[in-house]
């Protein structure tokens, strides 16, 4: 199943989006989540972390390993982004056609993706399909066939979405923000890839990241649904075993947000300008990190709370929406921001976004600033656990981080334990001198 990364501006993002506090879920329901996780390793030393659900007859298993858009060759970006596309398009002595019947007739899900720093994938069935489901899934890891027909038509497919992203001012903007963020790293090539580096990937450009990049190595696995740890176990060897122990992934170098301080606009004849803005942030081990992911709820992060929803919107009707958040990336930590408005009015809203970031960074939040985004951060954390895929992603998520599932206990202590003084010292840090990249798509006035 195609997943396209031709539009995703911020990358890998700790966002605070969430449904009100009015809805969220009592704390205690993801705390009971957390005492469920079961720590399950193969025979073979393959581990996977396990909550265990039998009130619905599902199975749903996720699983990522390092490598990503990162990994693509110079002239073949988008490699990444087709392995993606044609994993599930035959595998082994199946054709495309003869594997997606056997997904359908089963109404087995499967899909995978390629972000910057991951390649990812997921399947979920009802518990009778387990078998099948977890055989279709060994065979597209281990022996997919990159055949000609599927391959042509994936390509296809990401080469019409890339025209259409070339005239998407969202996308021009993301893609613009990026090269011009890391010019010259892997990081600033576009993950979708351009007509041209797509056209001249081959079956074994595919079949050489394949092998480089689809191994043990990195594995992190999580499965959510009716199935014990002991019949869990054994499985584990018999879907991912055959991969290769070790990845041969190219180093991707640490890397600071360039060009800081510049404007850069893209004539558009669009009635609204867009804009994409950043600058350095964190990475995730940092220990500023959760100061900074309250600091960016009270900023940008909290939707209709947030001071920049309250002065770019509420306040001056300048734009619809406007929102802030962390990448945290493995190679490099980003504050990122974007919003759309009018082009006369392009200016005034960058200038008040401006002033908004140098307030928070001189003053920091107030007290009940800081208690109001703490009280909704915790509430709402429960309610990414609603479902199974939910459960699945995130319990990835967590592992990524280098967190272990106590995590999800200890989560919201960590968030109750930010004080005014944490995030006004990662305010003064990160946006002490807030020096901004900043992407214009559009027709702005005075700019």
């Amino acid at each position: 199943m195609i997943r396209l990364l031709a539009g995703a501006f911020l990358g890998i993002v700790m966002m605070a989006h969430a449904p009100t506090p009015a809805q969220a879920a009592p704390e205690s329901a993801a705390a009971t989540r957390a005492s469920r996780v079961e720590r399950v390793v193969s025979p073979g030393g393959i581990e996977a972390w396990l909550v265990r659900q039998t009130h619905l007859p599902v199975i749903a298993m996720s699983f990522a390993m390092r490598g990503g858009t990162s990994q693509d060759g110079a002239g073949r970006e988008g490699s990444a982004n087709l392995l993606a596309a044609v994993m599930d398009e035959g595998a082994g002595d199946l054709d495309a056609e003869a594997f997606n019947r056997r997904l359908q007739d089963r109404a087995i899900e499967m899909s995978f993706s390629a972000s910057r720093d991951l390649f990812s994938g997921s399947v979920r069935s009802l518990t009778e399909h387990r078998g099948e489901a977890m055989a279709l899934l060994r065979l597209a890891l281990s022996r997919p066939r990159f055949d000609a027909a599927p391959l042509e038509r994936m390509r296809q497919a990401i080469l019409a979405s890339i025209r259409r992203a070339s005239t998407n001012p969202g996308s021009i903007a993301s893609d613009t923000f990026w090269s011009a963020a890391f010019p010259g790293h892997p990081y600033g090539r576009r993950g979708a890839g351009t007509a041209e580096s797509v056209a001249a990937i081959t079956a074994a450009d595919l079949a050489a990241l394949h092998g480089r990049m689809v191994a043990r190595e990195h594995l992190k696995v999580a499965v959510v649904g009716d199935i014990a740890a002991d019949e869990l176990a054994p499985l584990l060897d018999e879907v991912f075993g055959d991969l290769p122990a070790k990845a041969d992934l190219a180093r991707v170098p640490e890397v600071a947000i360039a060009h800081t301080g510049q404007r850069r606009v893209v004539p558009l004849d669009v009635p609204q300008a867009t804009i994409s803005f950043g600058l350095a942030g964190l990475k995730r081990d940092d220990p500023d990190f959760f100061p900074a992911f309250v600091m960016n709820h009270v900023l940008g992060g909290g939707t209709f709370s947030s001071r920049l929803y309250q002065e770019v919107r509420e306040k001056r009707g300048l734009a619809y929406s406007v929102s802030t958040g962390l990448a945290a990336l493995d190679a490099a930590g980003l504050v990122t921001g974007g919003t759309s408005t009018r082009n006369d009015r392009a200016a005034e809203s960058l200038a008040v976004i401006e002033a908004e970031l140098k307030r928070m960074g001189a003053e920091g939040p107030t007290p009940l600033e800081l208690e109001q985004a703490k009280r909704y951060l915790i509430g709402s954390w429960a309610l990414r656990f609603e479902t199974s895929t939910q459960i699945a992603s995130n319990l990835i998520r967590i592992q990524l981080d280098g967190e272990g599932p106590d995590y999800l206990d200890r989560r919201n202590g960590l968030i109750d334990a930010v004080s005014v003084d944490d995030v006004r010292r990662v305010a003064r840090r990160l946006l002490g001198d807030p020096r901004l990249l900043v992407v214009v798509v559009g027709k702005p006035e005075g700019m």
